[in-house]
């Protein structure tokens, strides 16, 4: 029986399904006792996730791999990263073990990363003893159904008070939701289909950077840094409504930047948005009711800032393109922005109500810090509780697909906005409307324009496969290289791929 319970632990390191498998079989032949066959799987497991993690920890002393890691990222990325792990270890280790491609990866990251080590070699032993005993016990179950069928009650059993003993198992149920959802996917992993195309289309077109001469308006097409109260500007110009806005430079006093902020209050009323002229994804971006949250978001801030009217209604953004020289564009996509709220019992606290709900747990963190109220308040019944305000996807909006809103009306104002704006062709605009009937007819504000790194947002909506999604990032950045190679045709020159380079790490660590 030793020898026996030696090759399954030792068969884990190079298949753990087969070892595994191999072992119920012998359980549910009476050769092997369920408990022990399961504690030389869990053995084997246990022992090769510290084998992964000790190696991505070596590698940190390798001089090569050392140089590429301070060259590719930054030790403050590094930190974010190692504190992200060591505050959600338990629940990334647990869902890389269930998740088929992930626990090589995750944790040899975990290692190559400042993690706690002796943290990490805990979870390693709690995720292999709820894997083991249920990979052990279903195939028993297949080879026979009613020792099967005792050893998967005993292990569920087992299961039930293993998460029963977890404090957070909200939290865990939450993260692993997240991360099985298209929508909540981080931009690193849902572009990794996504970057062959795009070197296929620098083939193509025989340029890396060609597609940032999609908008010569835009420094970069706009990819990364470009300012935003700069396009407003040239919005304004074109006779796109944008409302009421300012640029506040760092340069001015505290005071001198209050008063331009409440300035445009006074042209358009309260509340204001204030956002960094040079950000994105919704990042720093605040409504603001009062004079008094202006002055305390100034002293926080320490950039240029753009203070805007709010404009009330529904929200959308609405993509479009046109190629240089043609009278008529096309918007490719139109996506709806809801803005999430949960409803209270009289019983629970908001941070409870947030995790009860299916998809608003996934991203719990993030309302929290944007709630205005107390976490462990408790709503009154029927009490509505809106959860952002902000129309980013980043911040926890609703993006819907409606792209059942395109008419020609909202083409033909889209299309004299692009005409009117010399050197655009190809971007978001993030528009407000008073219905979707005004929408229709091109009756909206333009609160933000974004260029090449805009996406066609609908991909979002949960109703929308991955497959019909991946087909939209394709399709637009076929569009955006097109364009970009129209542009070079007609003497626009694209950015040089070393200026390119240094936008992407300098976005990387702003971001």
């Amino acid at each position: 029986m030793f020898f026996q319970l030696f090759l399954i632990a030792a068969g884990t390191l190079a298949s753990e399904d087969l070892a595994l498998a191999a072992a119920g079989v012998l359980v549910s032949q009476g050769k092997l006792a369920f408990i022990p066959a399961t504690a030389a799987g869990a053995a084997g497991i246990f022992v090769g996730d510290l084998l992964l993690y000790l190696a991505g920890r070596a590698s940190r002393r390798w001089p090569f791999a050392a140089r590429l890691l301070r060259r590719w990222i930054p030790d403050q990325t590094m930190e974010r990263g190692a504190t992200w792990l060591n505050r959600n270890g338990l629940a990334i280790v647990l869902l890389s073990r269930f998740t088929p491609g992930l626990r090589l990866p995750t944790y040899f990251a975990a290692g190559v990363l400042p993690t706690r080590w002796t943290a990490f070699a805990a979870y390693f032993l709690i995720a292999a003893l709820v894997w083991t005993p249920l990979l052990v016990g279903a195939a028993g179950l297949l080879h026979s159904a009613a020792g099967g069928v005792a050893a998967f009650a005993g292990v569920a059993g087992s299961l039930w008070l293993v998460g029963k003993g977890f404090a957070h198992r909200q939290r865990i149920i939450a993260f692993v939701r997240r991360y099985t959802r298209w929508e909540f996917w981080p931009a690193w992993a849902a572009y990794i289909p996504v970057v062959p195309y795009i070197l296929y289309l620098a083939l193509r077109h025989r340029s890396l950077t060609v597609f940032t001469a999609a908008n010569p308006a835009i420094p970069g097409g706009g990819l990364a840094g470009e300012s935003k109260s700069a396009i407003l500007g040239a919005l304004s110009l074109a006779g796109a409504h944008t409302g009421a806005f300012t640029l506040i430079p760092t340069g001015l006093s505290a005071v001198e930047r209050c008063e331009l902020a409440c300035q445009v209050a006074s042209r358009s009323g309260w509340p204001i948005v204030l956002k960094p002229d040079v950000g994105e994804r919704g990042s720093g971006v605040a409504i603001v009711p009062t004079r008094f949250e202006v002055e305390r978001y100034l002293v926080e801030s320490h950039e240029d800032v753009i203070a805007q009217s709010y404009h009330r209604g529904l929200e959308f953004g609405v993509f479009y393109y046109r190629f240089p020289g043609e009278a008529r564009g096309c918007v490719l996509s139109i996506t709806e922005k809801r803005f999430p709220a949960v409803t209270g019992d009289g019983r629970r606290t908001l941070r409870e109500l947030i995790l009860a709900d299916r998809r608003a747990s996934c991203i719990v963190d993030s309302y929290l810090r944007a709630s205005r109220r107390d976490p462990e308040s408790v709503p009154l019944a029927g009490e509505s509780c809106t959860l952002v305000e902000i129309g980013s996807h980043c911040r926890g909006a609703i993006f819907l697909d409606a792209r059942e809103h395109r008419t020609a009306a909202l083409e033909a104002e889209a299309g004299r906005i692009s005409r009117a704006f010399p050197g655009f062709y190809f971007g978001r605009f993030d528009v407000r409307a008073e219905s979707v009937e005004d929408l229709r007819a091109g009756r909206f504000r333009v609160i933000e324009l974004n260029g090449v790194a805009a996406e066609a947002a609908h991909i979002y909506d949960p109703a929308v496969s991955i497959w019909s999604a991946y087909r939209s990032l394709f399709e637009q950045w076929r569009i955006a290289f097109a364009i970009g190679a129209a542009n070079r045709a007609l003497g626009e020159e694209p950015m040089k791929l070393a200026d390119l380079v240094r936008l992407v790490r300098g976005r990387r660590r702003s971001a």
